[in-house]
């Protein structure tokens, strides 16, 4: 246990009293209405996790709104999720991100010069899930939908810090400690221990103090997809289109609000679905290494005048594998001693691959520096104004519509449109 801050606010869990804050941000709640946000693949139904974060959500009563963001490939598919949905008491949308209806809406406003089409994946999924819940709530949660351990204090906690006005909070980000479900249990979130720490390490070697990478390197989770956020930040904040959507959020975060109104919150151990490493850059975690960077590389030349250039990156890669191998030395020790399951050589191997993403990371950036970015719902409404009214209304008729296929009484739509 510790007291660290950093240059944002890490709120520490001390053995909080859970039962006394849930008590406190109903209150709040009343006041101050609140959302969740998942974004989900159809696949996710048919896994165990999902239907434990419903079971979990539904004794939410702090959270008013529920915006399922789903990917599906059929009608049928669609209807599935809006019955496995029903269960919950809150108002729910299920907006089906390629369906016809939302579809429609990108057209028309690709058709007057702003394409989301051509994005797909998380990051579109996330920009208009906040479309509709920055028309339903002051403050938004967003988790994925793969999460193993989860319970109802991981909401509570990302959006307690926000409803509490006292403290001033934006937006606020979950750390934890990534340990497998399994037994014996062994160290995670390899991209985090095995990439972007070191490679902070090694950024900041190089380029000295600069402020950008003293606040990535404040967080001691960037990459969890678990944080919450004010309806105007959502607002104006771009979304990243790639896989380097967590740390192009942070970058968005940076320029748009203070330090002293983030901070982070200890959810405890926490583990949930795993990627493999990937046979290159196009897949896996090579691939989320490859876009981080990309993200990275983009900022500090954006926030601190940094010139990148090859020789810059031919460096980092030295330096990147002397701080990686250093790394794995001391999660080597830390595992052993908690008698942790952890293969070093298996370790170092990944690393090595993940020092390979480099260079290919960098000749991406100096092909097309700009990257994959959503443009922000301000922008989307300078063009169509009701953007957001014209989404959730096609949210509720594509549910209104799986409803009746799924011979449910209309009685369960009365408070969606409430």
């Amino acid at each position: 246990m510790d007291y660290k801050q950093e240059l944002i606010t890490t709120i520490h869990d001390f053995g909080c009293n859970l039962d006394l804050l849930e008590e406190e941000i109903i209150k709040l709640s009343e006041e101050s209405a609140t959302a969740v946000l998942i974004p989900a693949l159809y696949e996710e139904l048919e896994r165990p996790a999902l239907t434990n974060i419903c079971y979990h959500l539904k004794d939410c009563s702090f959270i008013k709104k529920i915006i399922i963001c789903l990917y599906a490939e059929t009608q049928e598919q669609y209807q599935k999720a809006v019955k496995f949905f029903s269960v919950l008491p809150q108002s729910t949308y299920v907006l089906w991100e390629n369906g016809t209806r939302v579809t429609s809406l990108l057209e028309n406003l690709r058709d007057r010069g702003l394409d989301l089409l051509n994005l797909r994946g998380k990051g579109r999924a996330v920009w208009l899930g906040l479309g509709v819940a920055s028309l339903q709530a002051d403050a938004i949660a967003l988790h994925d939908a793969d999460i193993i351990t989860y319970d109802k204090s991981y909401p509570l906690k990302l959006l307690y810090p926000l409803l509490e006005k006292e403290f001033g909070i934006a937006f606020n980000k979950a750390y934890y400690a990534r340990l497998s479900n399994a037994f014996p249990q062994a160290m995670n979130g390899r991209v985090v221990r095995l990439f972007v720490t070191p490679l902070l390490s090694a950024l900041t070697e190089i380029f000295g103090y600069r402020k950008y990478l003293r606040y990535l390197t404040a967080y001691r989770y960037p990459l969890s997809g678990e944080f919450a956020l004010t309806s105007d930040l959502a607002l104006n904040t771009r979304i990243p289109g790639n896989w380097g959507l967590e740390i192009g959020l942070l970058a968005e975060v940076y320029r748009s609000i203070a330090e002293k109104r983030i901070a982070q919150i200890d959810l405890g151990v926490f583990d949930h679905k795993h990627q493999k490493v990937g046979n290159s850059s196009e897949e896996g975690l090579r691939k989320m290494c490859r876009d981080i960077l990309r993200s990275i590389l983009r900022t500090l030349t954006e926030t601190e005048q940094v010139i990148i250039s090859r020789d810059l990156i031919h460096a980092l890669r030295v330096k990147f594998r002397r701080e990686a191998q250093d790394y794995t030395r001391q999660y080597f020790v830390d595992a052993r001693f908690n008698r942790l399951d952890y293969h070093r050589h298996q370790e170092e191997v990944i690393t090595e691959l993940f020092e390979e993403v480099i260079t290919e990371a960098g000749e991406l950036y100096f092909s097309n520096p700009s990257g994959a970015q959503i443009p922000d719902w301000a922008r989307a409404l300078a063009v169509i104004p009701n953007m957001r009214e014209q989404l959730r209304e096609a949210v509720i008729a594509d549910m209104e519509e799986a409803t009746i296929a799924n011979n449910n009484s209309p009685e369960e739509l009365i408070s969606l449109n409430s």
